[in-house]
């Protein structure tokens, strides 16, 4: 009966392997004709950066093998038998009263690999009901909830694939959408060097029902390649990310916002800006960040997202849009972090998370 049961669980594995396999190539091929980014599509708080070290290094999904269990959430490919009943919970302030943040909880099945269960909310609000006259009725409220499912299994020693299953509920008003996506990775590590490198495709599928049934709207699928090095001799680590990798242009002028031409303290013509055009639609793609690793106990981290300061900075005001940093520290059992994210003039994010392993609380026995 055992070597029944043992028989089946490696051929559901073994399908498992060669349907993720599948998938993996069939997102390529459909990736080739997708290009469209922020703006033409929903779901947009599925690229909400879930954790502390992820905001404050730049907010992208990293490839750094290690315990860290909120970065399995972004990349699947990243859990491991370490995440074994850890929990882990982050809360964000947003902007304008918005908040939102994540419930996540791991644990491994031995043969069958390690499974990762999360939520995600994102609360918009209050929000004043008026007629067209302007008449205050009321008020409503408007959500995003999304119930993740994340699996990961070692192919050998140095690759791991994981993939993550979603399905995603919102409401705005009267009106509610329901959709289902899923990501998938693949990451080579190298723990002798510190190397580790992730490939991340995220948010392949599709709305199931649409807030109005004839407007059905994309989901933002984006490729991803991450990569890290902990330096041997230094207590450092680098993280480089490339982001959006199924659209080569990035850019955008806005016609309500054109950039200006002439200085308007002198009112001198503005040189030439020192990238190309070109240049300027590469550094788009990648997101630098690092930590400072001095002991196990503490890290102090930052990050720099180009893309997001050419977008949000205002060209008359120095600023630091687009930098971020944070800290990790642990406390007894949890491990807290902070981050502090500059997303534009008008504030900065602070995100906060928490993460302990259950067993800790727990008798060696159980």
């Amino acid at each position: 009966m055992i070597r029944l049961r043992t028989k089946f669980i490696d051929i559901i594995i073994s399908m498992i392997n060669k349907t993720f396999t599948f998938l993996f190539l069939l997102l390529f091929c459909i990736s080739v004709g997708y290009s469209q980014i922020g703006g033409s599509s929903t779901y947009s708080s599925l690229n909400l950066p879930n954790s502390a070290r992820i905001s404050s290094m730049g907010g992208t999904p990293l490839a750094i093998k290690d315990d860290d269990l909120c970065l399995s959430l972004a990349n699947p490919s990243l859990l491991s038998e370490k995440m074994n009943n850890k929990l882990a919970l982050s809360f964000v302030s947003y902007f304008a009263g918005v908040k939102y943040g994540f419930a996540s909880y791991a644990h491994n099945f031995k043969k069958f690999g390690i499974v990762n269960s999360a939520v995600q909310y994102v609360n918009y609000g209050s929000f004043i009901e008026a007629d067209e006259t302007g008449l205050q009725t009321g008020e409503f409220h408007a959500n995003d909830i999304a119930i993740t499912e994340g699996w990961a299994k070692p192919l050998d020693s140095a690759f791991d694939i994981g993939a993550n299953i979603k399905a995603i509920y919102s409401t705005m008003y009267n009106y509610y959408s329901f959709g289902l996506a899923v990501d998938m990775g693949i990451t080579y590590h190298n723990n002798k060097h510190g190397i580790a490198v992730s490939l991340l495709a995220r948010n392949l599928g599709r709305e199931v029902k649409p807030y109005r049934e004839d407007n059905k709207e994309s989901i933002p699928l984006e490729i991803q390649l991450a990569a890290s090095k902990k330096m041997e001799h230094v207590p450092l680590r680098f993280s480089l990310v490339a982001q959006h990798l199924e659209k080569f242009d990035l850019t955008y002028s806005d016609p309500n916002n054109p950039a200006p031409t002439v200085d308007p303290l002198t009112g001198e013509p503005l040189p030439p800006k020192k990238f190309s055009k070109f240049t300027d639609k590469v550094l788009r793609h990648f997101v630098i960040g690092g930590e400072f690793l001095p002991g196990k106990n503490f890290a102090l981290r930052f990050g720099y997202n180009y893309m997001r300061r050419k977008e949000m900075v205002v060209d008359s005001r120095l600023s630091t849009v687009g930098f971020s940093w944070g800290f990790g520290i642990r406390v007894s059992k949890f491990y807290l972090s902070y981050a502090r994210n500059r997303y534009h003039l008008y504030g900065s994010p602070n995100t906060i998370t928490i993460c302990t392993n259950i067993s800790d609380f727990m008798g060696k026995d159980k």
